[in-house]
């Protein structure tokens, strides 16, 4: 049986090497023990032993590199998916209402801190046709912005009267 294992793996080789196209990464070498310097000295079996080993040889596998070519995209305009219609916010007024009891300073100083893009000069005007008119618009804004105004005013001490119109129609909100 020892016999057949040498035979076996150069079959097995040889068969492994047909069906593929790598080249042997190794080659065989034999290994003998030795006492001495020369061949046909016998010695201990401890001894150094002579060792021929065959250079390794690096697995080279052939490869067929395939070169694709690619089209090269033609830049154009951008293109819109879909097109996005934005509306704007519905725009409020914010209404200082006129009441006799109003102290002018107070009411000023509140339009001034209360909305943002309100002056003194501002704040007077709007007072004013307040008292005379009965109402006076101090601003445009947003819904949430408005309501935020109206509660701010109603908050002051003492309190003061607003109401919020929607800027297209004339009825109150």
């Amino acid at each position: 049986m020892a016999f057949l294992k040498p035979i076996i793996c150069l079959l097995i080789i040889a068969t492994v090497s047909a069906f593929s196209t790598h080249k042997p990464a190794f080659t065989t070498s034999t290994t003998s023990l030795f006492a001495g310097k020369g061949e046909q000295e016998g010695g201990a079996a401890i001894a150094k032993p002579k060792v021929n080993i065959g250079q390794k040889t690096a697995m080279v596998t052939e490869t067929k590199a395939r070169v694709v070519l690619k089209k090269k995209a033609k830049p154009s305009g951008p293109e819109s998916r879909r097109e996005e219609k934005f509306e704007d916010a519905p725009m409020y007024k914010v209404m200082l209402l006129g009441d006799k009891e109003y102290d002018q300073e107070h009411v000023i100083k509140r339009l001034c801190e209360t909305l943002e893009d309100m002056d003194e000069n501002n704040a007077a005007t709007v007072f004013t046709q307040a008292q005379q008119g009965g109402k006076a618009m101090c601003g445009k804004y947003p819904m949430e912005h408005a309501e935020l105004y109206k509660e701010q005013m109603l908050r002051s001490d003492p309190m003061i009267f607003c109401d919020i119109e929607e800027e297209n129609k004339k009825g109150n909100k």
